[in-house]
């Protein structure tokens, strides 16, 4: 089969290669997937720029999305020929989506309903499941008005959708009319731009000088000096993403009883995952859920496509397989 692949670390054009590569077998409770599209996330950029290779050749990307086309022992043979979205395709294994075929646990391979494109199942994975997640602990702690950051970003846009379809008020930060444009597109019911406007000051307008009950945060090493100005007391913040460290107001949590959340998508247990993924598919089948495709490129032009990653794009990055 043809994938992409890297075999040492470093800049995309100087280690990613495309070739040919042995089309893996379905063990028992797996299944094999003719990859159509695979999204490209942040992470599968910064997994490459690790200082030591975990594998002696890595097939980037965990998401994406295809047909099932064979099953090992214990899957149903009914499933062969379904549309599928993957999720967590390369995470602790060498092999992800940037390839014809993937081998994976039969649970990673999510139905697709069939109004859904594969360019827009690519987009799902990371996340959307991050995003779910995000929203499901912002609503554990009766969070009624939500604060999501970054919200032209691929997490923000879905957090935005299912903070909505819970029934919160959404306010979101942008950086461009464009991203505002997106983000309204999603359902926020405030944009506030970062670099024009007193984030502070907008939110103390908006909420009457409440606060929002919650945050949902993308880096809380940027963004951890806003939460004084923007957060009621005994609210909490959810954090998806951080740099290596972050200067927390301590005070000003320890004295607001401020609940500070951090949560890994890759680490979710099997109930927290089957009620995240749950929850994707009943969105998506009731076509509920706005899958933003972005800058997409054929499979021969990966490096391109993690180069539009790095550089910061508008909707999910997507690669076409076949």
């Amino acid at each position: 089969m043809r994938a992409a692949f890297y075999e040492a670390m470093g800049p995309a054009r100087d280690v990613l290669r495309m070739g040919e590569v042995e089309t893996p077998k379905p063990g028992p409770g797996e299944v094999r997937v003719r990859v159509r599209t695979s999204g490209v996330n942040p992470s599968d950029v910064k997994s490459r720029g690790l200082r030591k290779l975990l594998f002696p050749r890595v097939i980037p990307h965990s998401d994406g999305a295809g047909e099932i086309e064979a099953v090992g022992a214990g899957v149903p043979a009914s499933r062969v020929g379904e549309r599928v979205w993957l999720w967590n395709g390369q995470f602790q294994r060498p092999f992800g989506t940037a390839a014809e075929f993937i081998v994976l646990p039969a649970a990673q391979a999510v139905p697709l309903p069939a109004r859904v494109s594969f360019e827009e199942g690519a987009c799902l994975g990371i996340p959307a499941m991050t995003a779910y997640r995000a929203v499901e602990l912002a609503v554990a702690h009766n969070a009624k008005t939500v604060l999501v950051s970054g919200g032209a970003g691929s997490v923000s846009q879905y957090a935005i959708q299912f903070a909505k379809a819970r029934g919160a008020t959404v306010i979101t930060t942008i950086s461009s009319e464009d991203k505002a444009r997106v983000a309204r597109e999603a359902g926020a019911d405030h944009c506030i731009d970062y670099k024009r406007e007193d984030v502070g000051q907008r939110v103390a307008e908006i909420t009457a000088k409440r606060g929002v009950d919650c945050i949902i945060e993308m880096d809380l090493s940027a963004n951890a000096k806003l939460i004084p100005a923007v957060l009621r007391p005994k609210g909490s913040v959810i954090v998806y993403g951080t740099g290596p460290e972050a200067t927390i107001p301590s005070f000003f949590c320890l004295s607001n009883s401020i609940l500070l959340q951090f949560f890994l998508v890759y680490q979710l247990d099997a109930h927290e995952r089957a009620r995240t993924v749950a929850g994707i598919t009943q969105a998506l089948e009731a076509g509920k859920l706005i899958n933003r495709v972005g800058p997409t490129y054929p499979l021969t032009e990966i490096a391109a496509a993690h180069e539009a990653v790095e550089r910061g794009s508008i909707g999910n990055v997507v690669v076409k397989v076949s």
